[in-house]
């Protein structure tokens, strides 16, 4: 701060300027940075003085237009060319940060959960402890008085009032001026620089409080706090006290012997009317094994207790009269008692849970691995597998991962981003396990487990893990471990431990081949599928490659809605007589999955129901060019037929017992993807008809219905009979092929006429003719009735050809 000369001073008032005003005490070490242009006083503070001479009105003009300048951002600094130059000098100035405003920021806009409050005092109590125990270390005379360092909190829930006591190094008035006086004053950060800066820069000490806000935490459920310390170091006790709505604070000297404390602090919270639930002792423990279980000194809690007794119960008048006449000489009767529950306070010890994650992973046991998990993650079935690991380089964390042996009940997880399972801990203070993909992608929401970390990019109130690289190194090593994992168990002996596991969560790494393709090579060998030659027991993509064909190139699949309808479809009868192993994709999400994956130990994955398949077998041509030209033109035929309902009729070398087969176009959508993105709610008619494609129509040269249709086509290319059985044929193989037909009452409607035909020229003479005399002896009305049953799902065009093909043959039979 510049000082104002008295020749300037004089000047000044001679020349009628501005008064000077005082600057008030600035809030030391405050990042102003973080505030917004409307919390801070925007009036600039004059430090420097006009030079003697100047009027009163270019002071003005002068002070104006210098306001004016900083207003809008500009940066003036004198210099010496400036005051060597002609043009006036330059003016500095301080910002300014209302302190209640700057309180009511910390309290009601920095932490957003009022709960942390709890976890910010104890961390705070903790760098005590700390403080003093690392001080201890040089000056014995620090601990003379064997105090035990540990945390005491104690609650009043009918008066609302905490109280939080540690016997750490304390304050003295100094301090209490300095750490407690001044916003975002931190004694940690202060300490650490001290460290750095002596010799024992070196000397491990884990300390918490970084930013100096966590104290003024208090006040998001206090009106009033009383902090009353001792230090070591000073011989007299201070009392701090301050409110929530007030800028200032009170500090005094501690009179009352009945409050003496040999060492340390003792906070007071005085709570606000709605934040009083707080003070209950069974809140009070909840939120300490929450936040600080894991803090390295003992922390108890004042809670209330209770143990039965019998105690005598004495007989009412009555009673004693009626037992007197009943018995006179009998000896002295027994005294009757009851069972009450005597009631008591004491201190528990609260975190006495290990944070089992600093040890050595040799030195634990899975007995204690387990049981770390179900005390931790509130779990009563033991974990399937575990990893102990810590990172070390660019980026040290410890981590312990867990794989349940059973999915939630609801299992939201998998649709869930923000999962509850990672616990994040700060030098063993528990910041969050609210995550958002930051930590743990989605699809490996299942997995359990803790990750500290000395050096986490964090913001002010620690609520938050801020993106940054570090974040993106230590997720990308997390996946990894957890796969490793994952594999592990995989090719454990128990392999009923991996059925498990996939029963349980198969579907999260099916996710995971969609979502993430950096990992597909570490969840190709994770997952599993039914195949034709494996259709009880799942199997693994290497043992698929292990028993694959020489000449076999590819991986094939075929997706159904259930493993009996995949072993059914005509898309493997040519791959069974090759003996070619195909896998069964019967979950919704598994034909996305495998789309998505492409491709696994450069295999391709092929689709059996899409056209242009390449089984890998030499092709005769002679024969091939044989074959078309026999049956080219029957396919063409066959297409004008059907029109637009396919794009081509092809000759099929995937069929060997099924007439005909309908495949999907090369890039369109198969009949399983297609049925499932009908039954979506939001599905979109219109890019369902582009993505679909058109659809290919393939035919058995060798079965005895296309060659005699080949003969139809030869012989009466128009025959109605023969175009209808194309229809038909059509409408056969789009069921058989997995595909929904358009209209089922006209694909039903056909099937009958087909019975009614091959019936009537099997049994026709007997039953056709034994119908009729049921039918002449019947009501007219019931003969309407019977005719319309029969004749009324198929159309018009179709109706009477068949009607007068079922009478024939029984007025043949009449006449004879």
């Amino acid at each position: 701060m510049h000082k104002i000369s008295k020749r300037s001073v004089s000047s000044i008032l001679r020349n009628g300027a501005v008064r000077c005003r005082t600057p008030a005490a600035p809030l030391s070490a405050l990042n102003l940075s973080n505030l917004s242009a409307g919390e801070v006083d925007s009036k600039p503070r004059w430090f420097s003085a006009l030079p003697a001479g100047t009027s009163s009105g270019s002071v003005s003009s002068k002070l104006l237009k210098t306001r004016t300048e900083f207003s809008l951002g500009r940066r003036f600094e004198s210099s010496a060319a400036a005051s060597e130059s002609s043009d006036p000098p330059s003016e500095k100035y301080e910002y300014q940060a209302e302190v209640s405003r700057l309180m009511d920021l910390i309290v009601n806009s920095l932490y957003s959960n009022k709960e942390v409050f709890l976890r910010e005092l104890i961390s705070n109590a903790s760098d005590a402890l700390d403080k003093l125990r690392f001080l201890s270390v040089t000056n014995s005379e620090l601990i003379k008085d064997e105090v035990d360092l540990d945390i005491r909190i104690q609650s009043d829930k009918d008066n609302g009032i905490i109280t939080i006591t540690d016997s750490g190094i304390g304050m003295t008035r100094e301090e209490l001026v300095d750490c407690l006086g001044t916003i975002a004053q931190s004694g940690t950060a202060k300490f650490l620089t001290a460290l750095k800066e002596s010799k024992d820069a070196g000397a491990d000490s884990n300390l918490i409080g970084q930013f100096g806000v966590g104290f003024y935490s208090a006040f998001l459920v206090s009106d009033k706090v009383v902090v009353s310390t001792k230090s070591p170091k000073s011989d007299k006790q201070y009392v701090w006290e301050g409110e929530a709505n007030s800028s200032s604070f009170t500090i005094r000297e501690e009179t009352d012997p009945g409050k003496i404390i040999p060492r340390g602090t003792r906070l007071t919270l005085y709570l606000k009317r709605d934040e009083k639930a707080f003070a209950h002792p069974e809140r009070i423990q909840k939120l300490v094994k929450n936040y600080s279980q894991f803090v390295s000194f003992p922390i108890y809690t004042w809670q209330e207790k209770g143990y039965t007794k019998e105690v005598e119960v004495d007989d009412e008048p009555a009673d004693v009269k009626k037992d007197e006449q009943q018995d006179v000489n009998s000896e002295e009767k027994k005294k009757k008692t009851k069972t009450v529950v005597e009631k008591y306070w004491e201190w528990e010890l609260t975190n006495d849970t290990q944070p089992i994650w600093l040890r050595n992973s040799k030195e634990v046991t899975t007995e204690e691995y387990n049981e770390f998990y179900k005390n931790t993650f509130n779990q009563y079935l033991e974990p399937l597998a575990s990893s102990h690991f810590t990172t070390e380089g660019e980026v040290e964390f410890k981590s312990i991962l867990y794989v349940p042996s059973m999915a939630p009940f609801d299992k939201d997880d998998i649709h869930n981003p923000k999962t509850k399972n990672i616990r994040l801990y700060v030098k063993r203070v528990f910041i969050s396990d609210d995550f958002d993909g930051e930590l743990f992608p989605r699809y490996l929401s299942f997995v359990k487990g803790v990750v500290d970390s000395n050096d986490l990019p964090l913001n002010v109130s620690r609520e938050i893990l801020q993106e940054s690289r570090i974040v993106r190194i230590m997720k990308k090593r997390l996946v990894r471990k957890t796969f490793e994992m994952i594999r592990r168990l995989s090719d454990s002996e128990k392999r009923e431990d991996y059925e498990k596991f996939w029963d349980n969560f198969g579907k999260h790494l099916k996710l995971g081949c969609i979502e993430d393709r950096e990992n597909h090579k570490y969840l190709g060998p994770l997952l599993r599928f039914f195949s034709s030659q494996s259709d009880e027991e799942m199997i693994s993509l290497d043992e698929y490659i292990q028993n694959m064909k020489p000449e076999q190139k590819d991986i094939y699949y075929i997706a159904a809605e259930s493993v009996s309808s995949a072993k059914n479809t005509p898309f493997l009868e040519r791959l069974l007589e090759k003996d070619l192993e195909v896998l069964f994709l019967v979950d919704p999400i598994d034909e996305v999955a495998v789309t998505n994956l492409k491709s696994y130990n450069d295999k391709n994955f092929v689709d059996i129901s899409k056209e242009d398949l390449d089984l890998g077998e030499l092709k005769d041509e002679v024969e091939e060019k044989k074959i078309k030209a026999e049956f080219g033109q029957t396919c063409d035929w066959i297409k004008k037929r059907l029109g637009d309902k396919v794009s081509k009729v092809q000759i099929s070398n995937r069929l060997s017992t099924s007439p005909c087969v309908l495949v999907s176009a090369k890039f369109g959508w198969s009949a399983n993807m297609e049925r499932l993105m009908k039954a979506q709610a939001v599905g979109n008619s219109s890019s369902m008809d582009f993505m679909r494609g058109r659809r290919v129509f393939e035919i058995n040269p060798e079965h005895p219905i296309i060659r005699t249709l080949d003969n139809a086509y030869k012989n009466s290319p128009d025959d109605e009979e023969a175009l209808r059985a194309i229809d038909l044929l059509y409408d056969t193989a789009l069921v058989s092929s997995g595909f929904t037909p358009e209209s089922p009452a006209q694909l039903g409607s056909k099937i009958y006429e087909m019975m009614g035909m091959a019936l009537s020229s099997k049994f026709g003479t007997s039953n056709i003719s034994g119908f009729q005399q049921d039918v002449t002896a019947a009501d007219t009305t019931n003969l309407g009735t019977v005719e319309a049953e029969v004749i009324e799902p198929a159309e018009a065009e179709v109706i009477e050809p068949a009607a007068a093909e079922i009478i024939q043959p029984a007025e043949a039979g009449s006449q004879k």
